[in-house]
């Protein structure tokens, strides 16, 4: 299984990645010396969206599906708290 997620940083923005351990990652973002810079100034985050696929294609695939989302289109795929938004 694979995750496709979005986090809040601490600065109000919105943070989109994907993995295959979601727990991890997250906790990742929020100790990690190592990893995404853009979180790593932002902390803490928030995992405040997610979306489990079957495979690694598909989960790159939403991530940038996602990615090139609008704020306002992520905030209302929060708040909907679905995986269907027509971009």
């Amino acid at each position: 299984m694979f995750f496709a997620y979005i986090l809040q940083c601490n600065d109000g923005t919105y943070y989109v990645g994907s993995t295959n351990n979601l727990e991890r990652r997250v906790h990742h973002h929020n100790t990690s010396k190592a990893g995404a810079h853009y979180t790593k100034i932002r902390r803490p985050v928030t995992l405040v969206y997610h979306e489990q696929l079957d495979t690694y294609a598909a989960v790159r695939k939403r991530e940038g599906e996602l990615k090139r989302l609008t704020r306002a289109q992520k905030t209302s795929l929060i708040m909907l708290g679905t995986g269907h938004l027509t971009i």
